[in-house]
């Protein structure tokens, strides 16, 4: 098992290259079909989001470990423009692009832990758990 892989996010075939990842690592770490395909869309939605508002950035999955719960943690940072506020972007519908508005809470209902960051100029980084049941 990697202890970590880190993913560059630029292109719609970074994105896929992420999902994959991701999909392998469940598979490895025992997840079901639905939580395996729950978390890869999970990272498709966030890496989708790198790729058109911050155009680069990177996707980092590794295994977590909690006493004695196996899980993934992804961490997707870019250095782009930002979300001026935080809260109403992770409202549904709330869109700046040209997306239906479901991806950052859409990834947050997938995961089971969900944090991010975001400093307008500075860029974003969204932290995402998901443990084996």
């Amino acid at each position: 098992m990697a202890s970590e892989q880190h993913i560059a996010i630029a292109s719609d075939a970074d994105i896929v290259v992420a999902r994959q990842a991701t999909r392998a690592l469940t598979v490895e770490l025992g997840f079901s079909s639905s939580d395996q395909a729950g978390v890869a869309t999970a990272v498709s939605e966030i890496a989708r989001n790198i790729v058109e508002y911050a155009q680069s950035g990177e996707i980092v999955i590794r295994v977590a470990l909690n006493g004695g719960h196996r899980g993934i943690v992804v961490v997707a940072r870019d250095t782009g423009p930002g979300i001026d506020d935080v809260e109403i972007a992770m409202g549904d519908g709330y869109t700046t692009g040209r997306g239906l508005g479901l991806g950052l809470p859409g990834a947050r209902r997938l995961m089971d832990e969900f944090d991010i960051v975001s400093k307008v100029g500075k860029g974003t980084t969204v932290t995402m758990k998901k443990w084996v049941r």
